[in-house]
């Protein structure tokens, strides 16, 4: 059987570590697969630049996208990153020349997706893109075929390993979000901007492509509702764990009676379940299936390495002559995605007020969250934690004390007007943190 041609688009850390990877197992796969596999052409933005692999007897494009149409590629990968721009450019090219794709790319799937597996399977070419989720675990394969049998519920998890290592240091270690950001950035975890990441959207991007191969919908990154954790303090840390729980964001999607419900946010989740023990930059991802029950897939959410093995993973698939449709159905038959209704959802939630210290303060607080059918499970004076418990609640110099809320289940929608017309009342300094308690 004739090798497998590869052209390869990006070669960072990723493409370095995929491109080294093919090149010392070329035996290997050979003798697995009955065919090679062969790099024979590669792009970047520098020649020269120093990759740990030589490059020297593989054919340089100058452009990606004519690398993406050679007639010497059977197979393209693309690399380069970004949902708009080259990446988007190259990807379409090469399958509008009946190239194989295999990218780590979710933003270009995660707004692109639909229009790119329409033509790949109107050219009768596969579109693979296991690294574009949780790095090196296997959660689009799982969701493709390993649960094809099952009618998936929820799938839910933590799908930003740059949020986890913040959150993590904060707990462990008592850092400032300010630290732990700096710290992750020093240790290359999180970008010189790192909007994407703690704002939220890079989970927003992957929970798009999961809900999309879960339940059988289209695409719709603009209808996931996205929190992110910059509004994370310590005393929150500080207060959750007092209370027997963890703050994680996790993203999560699942079916209910008015659609698809679809959120990245901060959780509160108990210290002791699955989610909550995993720490770092670890990523985890849990699924429920109808005959599987609960499925837990833990592991490196990112890195060279663990990304470049999920690529590598699709590289073997397309050379075995695999060719799934991209989104498990064809994508004509997507069910368009049907919006959970804003503000259904149900459930307890922790809130942090920072109350002026007045009387009738906290009978006016109480008395708007019954207004609205909010009811309260417990109400912590938030105290230093090296103070006796007996000490008086911890008051500033401004004349404010710190309050925790738990509330018993209840809607969404209820607790943000309650705590809009808080705010309004004068009886708080600053917002209300709010921060919904997950059930799992």
């Amino acid at each position: 059987m004739r090798p497998l041609r590869i052209g390869i688009a990006g070669l960072g850390t990723v493409g370095g570590a995929v491109l080294g990877n093919l090149l010392q197992n070329a035996d290997r796969f050979a003798d697995v697969l009955g065919r090679r596999i062969e790099v024979t052409g590669v792009s970047a933005r520098a020649r020269a630049k120093k990759r740990g692999v030589s490059i020297e007897n593989l054919r340089w494009f100058d452009d990606p996208v004519e690398l993406a149409v050679s007639p010497d590629i059977d197979a393209f990968v693309e690399l380069i990153g970004g949902s708009e721009g080259p990446a988007r450019v190259a990807v379409t090219a090469a399958l509008g020349a009946g190239k194989h794709v295999v990218t780590a790319n979710k933003a270009l799937l995660a707004y692109h997706g639909f229009e790119l597996a329409t033509l790949a399977e109107s050219k009768g070419v596969a579109l693979l893109f296991e690294a574009s989720v949780a790095g090196g675990i296997p959660v689009i394969k799982t969701l493709r075929e390993g649960l094809i049998g099952n009618e998936i519920k929820r799938v839910y998890g933590i799908l930003n390993g740059t949020c986890n290592y913040i959150l993590t240091k904060m707990q462990d270690e008592g850092s400032s979000f300010e630290g732990a950001l700096a710290e992750a950035q020093a240790l290359g975890y999180a970008e010189s901007d790192p909007t994407f990441d703690i704002g939220g959207m890079d989970a927003a991007h992957k929970l798009a492509l999961l809900t999309c191969l879960a339940f059988g919908t289209r695409i719709s990154i603009d209808e996931i509702h996205c929190e992110g954790i910059e509004h994370i303090r310590r005393a929150d840390i500080e207060a959750a764990d007092e209370l027997g729980y963890h703050i994680k964001l996790l993203g999560v999607a699942q079916r209910t009676e008015s659609g698809i419900e679809a959120r990245v946010n901060p959780v509160l989740v108990p210290k002791d379940s699955a989610i909550g023990e995993v720490s770092g930059v670890t990523n985890a991802i849990e699924i429920e299936g109808d005959y599987v029950g609960d499925l837990l897939l833990v592991g490196p959410g990112a890195g060279a390495r663990a990304t470049a093995s999920s690529v590598i993973s699709d590289i073997v698939e397309v050379a075995r002559g695999d060719c799934l449709k991209p989104f498990i159905v064809p994508a004509a038959m997507l069910k368009p995605h049907k919006k959970a209704t804003l503000g259904a959802h149900r459930g307890a939630y922790y809130v942090r007020l920072l109350v002026h210290d007045r009387p009738g303060a906290m009978a006016s607080i109480a008395g708007r969250m019954a207004e609205h059918d909010v009811s309260l499970e417990s109400i912590v004076q938030r105290r230093p934690r090296k103070l006796d418990p007996g000490a008086a609640p911890k008051v500033n110099s401004n004349n404010t004390m710190q309050l925790v809320l738990i509330t018993h289940d209840t809607v969404e929608a209820s607790i943000r007007r309650a705590l809009e017309l808080i705010e309004q009342d004068g009886k708080i300094a600053g917002r209300a943190q709010m921060i919904r308690i997950e059930k799992l």
